[in-house]
């Protein structure tokens, strides 16, 4: 066995020129393989974090039912519990209570239909990014309670500005009746999403539960998790136990199906084109092995001349295949690690591509991943051995009379 491998070797750094070029092809497909899966790693990733710390959160308690309708009615039940239990949780980063309503904004120029957020300014800061898409004016004070934010959108519509006044009016739970409010306008925001910059305002939550009538009333209260891991996972014992009493709990996953399927989507192409990619490193292999196994069809019919065993015979074409994919592994990494280094510092720029609902705000950073450097390089072991099996089938039918015959 040891003289089998010795020959394997000096088999395959016999013609150093052609061992080069098979394992360089086999390293740069490796490459490639590391870099699309880093590619991909990073684009989830970041398309999670951009719906997810933009304004909705990696997950959210609510009534069951509201997220459909956005009944003013539908408060969280016993929310003050909720929020004190929340305070000791051990999973979460911070929350924020938010209250949702449909509302009209009317000014001198113009009238608009908005989604109404009463929002805890300081609270808000560590969930969302509405304080930093604030463009024009200030964030909301603590005590702002007449101060209203809008979108860009929004304050084209209504042609207005910073400090002009604003009539709001929304409907009051339990009575429908109808509440009007002036507020003075403190900021304006851009998000770069139409329907967020057109549609949605947001004012102190204090002053939006007295408005609606809520008393102390909260309609969704959003998560952010230390691990974002943790708000992917269906199976977390958390979302169990907030959403009793009529309540919901629902993670990221849940509360935007969409980007869901858009994983399990790319789990799915990764898988085919692996495949494919698996299919291409065997065909240079099993190429690789014939060019040398036609070189040497002489040495192989004087090695059956003087009784080497066909398993031998094989097994010489097996060892030459093993060799020449670790020599292309190794290739592959090295390449492979300094190719994704090199994006994951610098990043792709990929900002303003929609995709799934969610928009890349920005530079997309692949990922480096332990199957990258685990399962990849092994499944290429695999394939490799796989390529080999013809060729060491032909090699160990081989003939002495033949393959002498051959090689004249």
């Amino acid at each position: 066995m040891k003289m089998l491998l010795k020959l394997a070797w000096r088999n395959v750094l016999r013609n150093k020129r052609r061992t080069f070029l098979s394992g360089t092809a086999v390293g740069i497909t490796l490459a490639s393989l590391m870099l699309i899966d880093g590619l991909y790693i990073g684009m989830l990733k970041g398309m999670i974090m951009t719906a997810t710390d933009t304004f909705l959160g990696q997950g959210q308690i609510h009534a069951k039912g509201f997220s459909d309708t956005l009944e003013v009615e539908k408060t969280i039940n016993a929310s003050e519990n909720i929020l004190a239990s929340l305070d000791k949780e051990p999973l979460l980063e911070s929350y924020a209570p938010r209250t949702a309503s449909f509302a009209m904004l009317s000014s001198p120029a113009g009238v608009s239909s908005v989604l109404l957020y009463g929002i805890d300014p300081e609270k808000e800061k560590n969930i969302s990014m509405i304080d930093e898409a604030v463009k024009e004016g200030e964030y909301l004070e603590p005590e702002g309670e007449r101060q209203i934010l809008i979108g860009s959108k929004a304050a084209e519509t209504l042609e207005a500005g910073l400090g002009d006044r604003l009539v709001l009016t929304v409907a009051q739970a339990g009575t429908g009746e109808l509440s009007q409010e002036m507020f003075r306008i403190s900021g304006i925001y851009h998000m770069g999403v139409r329907e967020a910059d057109s549609g949605m305002a947001f004012i102190h939550i204090d002053k939006a539960r007295q408005l609606l009538a809520l008393a102390g009333g909260t309609h969704e209260i959003v998560l952010k998790f230390k691990n974002l891991d943790n708000a992917g996972d269906r199976t977390l014992t958390f979302w169990r136990r907030y959403s009793g009493n009529n309540n919901e709990a629902l993670g990221w996953r849940d509360l935007i199906p969409q980007l869901d399927g858009v994983i399990a989507m790319t789990e799915i192409s990764t898988i085919i084109t692996s495949t494919l990619v698996f299919c291409i490193v065997a065909v240079i292999i099993m190429n690789a092995l014939f060019m040398s196994l036609y070189e040497r069809m002489f040495e192989f019919g004087v090695l059956r001349a003087v009784g080497t065993r066909p398993l031998n015979m094989a097994l010489i074409i097996f060892f030459e295949a093993a060799t020449l994919s670790a020599i292309s592994i190794i290739m592959g990494l090295a390449l492979g690690l300094g190719v994704v280094s090199f994006f994951s510092w610098y990043g792709i720029d990929y900002r303003g591509i929609e995709f799934a609902g969610v928009t890349v705000n920005e530079l997309l950073y692949p990922e480096l991943a332990m199957s990258q450097f685990t399962i990849y390089p092994l499944l290429i072991f695999i394939f490799s051995l796989v390529a080999a099996i013809y060729p060491a089938l032909f090699a160990a039918k081989m003939t002495p009379a033949k393959a002498m015959q051959r090689s004249i």
